[in-house]
């Protein structure tokens, strides 16, 4: 008994690829038919523009390289403050030892040990607030690795506060001249500057696209843009495609990528990452946790550490929808009837009038401009994120405006550069910045005698963040 199908059937399913299914074999050839559907030949884009590249055309700039490595050296801080200094003295003392406990400070050696001179003048500031004194630095030297140095008291009451140990942190202390007696020597010693040389490694993209030749012969014709122009060009429908991502992997890879750590296991197979934006922010720059800033008191404690870093007149903040809400939301208050309703009166500002919710930017001690990232706000990428508050999400990236100069070690020499900026590799018969090309038999290729047309994207490039100290990463 010959079997047979019940039920509903097959609806017509398009599918995503030229594949002849059961569900998408269309019986129906009767062109006289008046229920044929009219078809049209554009596609239609219901996601609007698919890409998210923007960020990095906006804010850097791109450089060739020959190297395999780049490096350069940023400047240190110019003045000398610890903030974990340990006293063992009691209060009224004429003179002082104290001990410098802050982290992330290098080892003590003879060799940098001169931080504290003999005839250096300093301020020591109680940390729990009950007061500070002044005096002038009479020894200087290394014991137990740690740097003691004794300073004697202009004030006649001596030091204010009693301190609690040589291992503590009950001072903070900063040098702010030097004063020497008459027919004395000169000052003993010397400082350098600190330098912190930093470095990075490009990374090789690639990507590609292919399509048979039988394919290419098939008349379907799609309208279509690309970055060749507009036309109807169906087979390269998915190659503009294809080049689209790309672009947007060479951009999300600047921002996303990590160096591979030696215990991981990317660096045992043979890959070694780089140093994207977040990653080189995220070590060297400011982390701002816990939610938006959305009042300005928050705005006066990121301007606070601002000035304590580069303080840089004109910043731009990328960030996503809420974000840019929280912004708009903390401005619009600002006006004396934000709480009650719209200020008419003002600009013309009458009832008529399209109301703009919206800011572009203010002035609160620097210049903050603020702009929607795509990137940030796309649900295939970090927009949306599902693991909610609290869960890391990267809600912005304050970024410098401007140039800052560093010694470039391949070119040796002193360099201005953008703060965010690619650097490809290239020579003068080499170029790796954006390279294209196509391979086959089908298509205008003519390279070997397989029956199709293979389009080949590669890139090597890495990203340099400079002074990332400017920086801010704001994230849940």
């Amino acid at each position: 008994m010959a079997g047979s199908f019940t039920g509903s059937g097959y609806d017509l399913q398009p599918s995503a690829q030229q594949v002849p299914v059961e569900s998408n074999y269309i019986t129906d050839f009767d062109f006289l038919n008046q229920y044929l559907p009219d078809t049209y030949q554009r596609e239609f884009s219901k996601y609007g523009n698919r890409s998210i590249s923007s960020f990095m055309k906006l804010t850097s700039a791109e450089l060739p390289s020959t190297s395999d490595m780049i490096k350069w050296t940023e400047e240190g801080r110019l003045h000398i403050k610890y903030t974990q200094v340990g006293n063992g003295a009691t209060a009224a003392d004429d003179t002082a030892i104290f001990q410098v406990n802050d982290t992330g400070v290098p080892a003590f050696t003879t060799s940098n040990a001169q931080v504290m001179r003999v005839g250096q003048t300093v301020v020591v500031i109680q940390n729990d607030g009950s007061g500070e004194n002044k005096g002038v630095v009479t020894a200087a030297d290394i014991s137990a690795n740690a740097l003691r140095f004794t300073v004697a008291f202009y004030e006649a009451g001596g030091l204010v506060t009693t301190g609690t140990g040589l291992g503590n942190a009950d001072c903070t202390v900063f040098i702010y001249g030097s004063e020497f007696q008459k027919g004395t020597a000169g000052m003993d010693g010397s400082l350098e500057a600190d330098t912190n040389f930093l470095e990075n490694s490009p990374i090789i993209l690639k990507d590609s696209y292919e399509v048979s030749g039988s394919d290419m012969a098939q008349i379907g014709w799609v309208e279509v843009s690309t970055d060749a122009g507009a036309g109807f060009l169906w087979y390269l429908k998915s190659e503009g495609d294809t080049r689209m991502r790309f672009d947007d992997y060479l951009e999300t890879s600047a921002i996303e990528a990590v160096p591979a750590e030696a215990a991981g296991g990317a660096i045992a197979a043979g890959y070694k990452g780089s140093d994207g934006v977040f990653y080189a922010v995220n070590n060297r720059g400011n982390l701002w946790t816990g939610g938006n800033p959305t009042s300005l008191s928050e705005f006066d404690t990121l301007v606070g550490r601002l000035d304590s870093e580069g303080a840089i007149e004109e910043n731009a903040i990328f960030l996503d929808r809420q974000f840019g809400f929280d912004i708009d939301d903390m401005l619009a208050t600002q006006n004396s009837y934000g709480a009650g309703g719209t200020s008419y009166g003002m600009f013309q500002n009458d009832e008529k009038m399209a109301l703009n919710l919206g800011f572009s930017g203010f002035r609160r001690g620097y210049d903050f401009y603020k702009t929607d990232w795509k990137y940030l706000n796309d649900p295939t990428m970090r927009g949306q994120n599902v693991g909610g508050s609290g869960s890391g999400a990267i809600n912005g990236l304050l970024v410098p405006a401007g140039t800052t100069n560093v010694y470039d070690q391949v070119m040796g020499a002193n360099a201005k550069r953008p703060f965010l900026h690619v650097r490809y590799r290239a020579s003068q018969t080499e170029d790796r910045r954006y390279k294209t090309w196509m391979t086959g038999s089908a298509g205008g290729a003519k390279t070997n005698n397989i029956d199709k047309m293979e389009v080949n994207f590669l890139s090597e490039r890495c990203t340099c963040t400079l002074g990332a100290n400017n920086f801010v990463l704001f994230e849940d």
